[in-house]
C-alpha cells in the first residue's frame, strides 16, 4: 500500500510518499480502505519528534480519518464489508489501508459524507466536551474563544451559540475574524489588540488553547468565572497562583479529549450527537482543503503556516 512516511524527525522535507507493507486486520479489528484522512497539529509535532509515535521507522503519521470496511479480523461480527466507518484515535492513518480496533470504530450515518466525518471528529468532539463538560454553557453566558477561526474554534463557536451563549473570539487576522463572524461570533478581536484590558471582567468562561495567554484570559474573566485550558499552541503557560483563584473565586480547568472518549459507547454516543447537529444544520462545516496523500508535504506546510482557516484533508 502507499503511505506518507518519514525516517528522521524534522521539517516537512522528511516526508516521503512510499510503498510499504499492507496493513492487516488482527483479532477484534476491521481493515479500512481510507477515503479521507484528517491532518492535525499533532501530526506536525510528531513529525518534529515532540510527540510520541507508534512503531519504528519508517514512521507513519495520522490518527483521524474515514473509510470503507474491506476486511474483518477474527471475532468481528458487528461490522460488515462495505460499511462506512470513521475513527479519531487510531495510529498509522496516513496510508491507503488502516487497521481499526472495533472499540474505536465509529459508524458514519447517512447524510454525513466521508470527508465531513474525517473533518469534524477530533475537533468537533473536542469542542463538544469543552462546551458541555469542562464548563457547561448556560443561556446568556459570554465565552471567550481563543483561535476562534481554527478547527476547534469554529466548532466551539457554533456549539456555544446553539446552547444560548455569546462568543467573543480572538484571532490573528481580519480575514480569520470574518470567518468567525459568519459562524456566529458576536465580536472578534485580534491578538494585536489590547484585548485583555478591553474585556477585563466581562467574560464568564475563557477557552484558552494558546497557553502563553493564560493570565490574560484570567484577566478577562469575571469573579466566579472560569478558564478552560486545553492547548499550548503559543507556548507553555506560567504557573497559576492558587491564592488568586481563592481571592477571586475563579476556576481553572484542564481539558483533554481522551479523558472523555473512554469506551466504545462514549465514542459512538458523542459522535452521534455531533453528527446529528451537523445533519440538523446547527453546525456548518466549511469546505475542507484537500491534498492528495502524495502531496503531504504541501499540506503540512500550509497547516504549519497558520494561514488555513478550515480543516485540511489528505485524500489517498
Amino acid at each position: 500500500m502507499k503511505a506518507l512516511v518519514f525516517n528522521d524527525f524534522g521539517s516537512s522535507d522528511v516526508l516521503q510518499y512510499a510503498e510499504i507493507a499492507d496493513a492487516v486486520a488482527g483479532p477484534g479489528e476491521i481493515l479500512l480502505s481510507t477515503t479521507a484522512i484528517g491532518l492535525n497539529f499533532a501530526d506536525i509535532y510528531r513529525r518534529k519528534g515532540n510527540y510520541h509515535l507508534v512503531g519504528d521507522a519508517p514512521y507513519v503519521l495520522g490518527y483521524e480519518g474515514a473509510g470503507v470496511v474491506v476486511g474483518l479480523g477474527e471475532g468481528v461480527t458487528d461490522f460488515v464489508l462495505g460499511e462506512r466507518v470513521a475513527f479519531v484515535d487510531v495510529p498509522l492513518a496516513n496510508a491507503e489501508l488502516v487497521a481499526v480496533p472495533v472499540n474505536k470504530a465509529i459508524p458514519i450515518p447517512d447524510g454525513i459524507h466521508d470527508e465531513i466525518a474525517a473533518s469534524v471528529l477530533l475537533q468537533g468532539l473536542t469542542a463538544s466536551y469543552l462546551a458541555k463538560d469542562s464548563y457547561a454553557i448556560r443561556y446568556g453566558d459570554v465565552a471567550l474563544v481563543h483561535a476562534v477561526a481554527g478547527g476547534v474554534g469554529q466548532m466551539l463557536t457554533q456549539i456555544i451559540t446553539s446552547l444560548g451563549g455569546t462568543v467573543i473570539g480572538l484571532t490573528s487576522t481580519e480575514e480569520k475574524a470574518e470567518v468567525a463572524r459568519k459562524l456566529g461570533a458576536e465580536e472578534v478581536l485580534l491578538y494585536s489588540d489590547n484585548w485583555a484590558e478591553k474585556l477585563a471582567g466581562k467574560i464568564d468562561v475563557a477557552y484558552d488553547s494558546v497557553g502563553s495567554t493564560l493570565m490574560e484570559s484570567f484577566q478577562t474573566v469575571r469573579d466566579k468565572g472560569a478558564v478552560v485550558f486545553y492547548g499550548m499552541s503559543g507556548g507553555d503557560p506560567v504557573s497559576v497562583d492558587p491564592r488568586m483563584l481563592m481571592d477571586t473565586s475563579k476556576t481553572l480547568t484542564g481539558g483533554d479529549l481522551w479523558s472523555f472518549l473512554t469506551s466504545k459507547e462514549e465514542r459512538i454516543k458523542r459522535s452521534k450527537a455531533l453528527f446529528d447537529m451537523i445533519i440538523a444544520g446547527k453546525i456548518t462545516v466549511n469546505q475542507p482543503r484537500k491534498f492528495p496523500l502524495s502531496k503531504g508535504k504541501e499540506a503540512h506546510d500550509l497547516l504549519e503556516s497558520r494561514k488555513s482557516t478550515g480543516k485540511i484533508l489528505l485524500i489517498p
